[in-house]
């Protein structure tokens, strides 16, 4: 990249980052980075004079991206997402990249070393249960290179579903996998990305627990990030800074600039060894119950070919009696139901009320306090790890802090 002093016709300056073009960039508009932050995009036709005044060198991609000598590496995989996006000027609209020159540009360096792998360049929507598995196998590599924790780069809006996959998938790492993302681009002023990728560098690198978590905004403000596990946490906000909250849990920990890492919870897996899996299946649904459901949605799930059904009922985890057939004949075509509850809060329990027994008689296998995204994501894990026969007790035995054996309500959102 360059560093551009551009003279308009009209006699006004611009100076700043040129900023290379992309496929759907229009090739008469010139978009420069200014030292304020901001990106600007100037007409050809406007521009009397261009200079160059120099090379920006960002560190390069593929090795290492910091300057202090020996120490643990932190390994950096880049998995797009907005963190990795910047602006389309013609569009206007927010597109991945695997170009991480930009946040290290604005980040001025690092005090712990890195080591930096492309994953892909895809936004999460896109993910299937097979990019979870070229996820642990990638952070399978960087542990077994010696890597003192890993960062993932990731788009928020299906974060905590990877995080929750990689809990499962790692029963045992030498140090944290911490999912990091952003709210806004990093070519923006208001950019989140700086804080929390700093945030998640500091984790990686020093916190005790080996788990998978989500490093994102306490709040609104530059002042905290909070540190939330990946099987008690989901997006619970389209843009807020603070888009993430637990549910059923507090926060693992908390980093604040001033005292670095804060431990709050003193329960956690500890670092040491590496044992993991990479193995998910993708024939499961997360469906969500509403009133008026037909019972031929649920059994078109035979033609799909599921062999896993998560249902979100209602309350307890209910749902109508004309589903209660439908639900039976998946069981008997060899399909694991489970019923986790769309109230988010709680936990279900099917011997309350007369349907959720009919349900159990049904062979539903109710997931606690499970978040049902969190639910999907270990049913995927389950049926491509275990027989089918010890999958609903595997489903119902806390492996990665998924399950309490009571909840409590936490109000501090928002």
């Amino acid at each position: 990249m360059k560093r551009v002093r551009v003279v308009l016709r009209d006699g006004d300056v611009l100076e700043g980052v040129l900023i290379p073009p992309t496929q759907l960039s229009d090739p008469n508009v010139l978009v420069i980075k200014l030292k304020n932050g901001y990106n600007v995009g100037v007409g050809r036709e406007k521009v009397r004079e261009v200079v160059e005044l120099g090379e920006v060198s960002p560190p390069s991609v593929g090795g290492a991206l910091s300057t202090p000598a020996g120490g643990e590496r932190v390994w950096i995989l880049a998995a797009g997402g907005t963190i990795l996006s910047r602006v389309d000027y013609v569009t206007g609209g927010v597109y991945p990249t695997l170009d991480v020159r930009y946040l290290f540009e604005l980040l001025g360096g690092f005090e712990t070393p890195v080591e930096i792998r492309e994953v892909t360049s895809e936004f999460s929507e896109d993910f299937t249960p097979d990019t979870w598995s070229l996820l642990a196998e990638r952070v399978g590599e960087a542990f077994g290179g010696g890597a003192r924790g890993v960062v993932i780069l990731h788009g928020t809006d299906t974060m905590h579903y990877s995080a929750a996959a990689m809990a499962f998938a790692f029963r045992r790492a030498p140090g944290p996998i911490v999912f990091v993302g952003a709210q806004r681009s990093s070519d923006r002023p208001s950019t989140d990305a700086v804080f929390n990728l700093r945030a998640a560098l500091a984790v990686a690198s020093r916190a005790p627990f080996a788990e998978s978590v989500v490093v994102m905004h306490k709040d609104t403000s530059d002042v905290a990030i909070a540190v939330y596990r990946g099987t008690r946490v989901r997006k619970m906000h389209t843009s807020r800074r603070d888009a993430f909250k637990p549910v059923n849990a507090g926060p693992l920990a908390e980093y604040l600039p001033d005292r670095d890492v804060l431990q709050i919870l003193d329960v956690y897996r500890e670092r040491g060894g590496l044992e993991f899996t990479t193995k998910f299946e993708r024939a499961v649904a997360l469906v969500k119950f509403y009133p008026g459901m037909p019972p031929g949605f649920l059994e078109t799930l035979l033609d799909l070919g599921m062999r896993g059904v998560v249902i979100e009922g209602t309350g307890f985890g209910h749902v109508s009696r004309e589903l209660v057939p439908a639900v039976k004949k998946l069981v008997d075509a060899g399909v694991v139901v489970a019923m986790a509850s769309q109230t988010l809060y709680g936990r279900t329990n099917l011997y309350v009320y007369r349907r959720g027994r009919e349900l159990l008689t049904a062979g539903v296998t109710p997931v606690g306090d499970m978040l049902p995204e969190v639910a999907y994501v270990k049913l995927s894990w389950a049926l491509a790890n275990f027989k089918r026969e010890a999958v609903p007790s595997a489903l119902v035995t806390p492996m990665a802090f998924e399950i309490s054996p009571r909840s409590e309500v936490w109000t501090s959102w928002p």
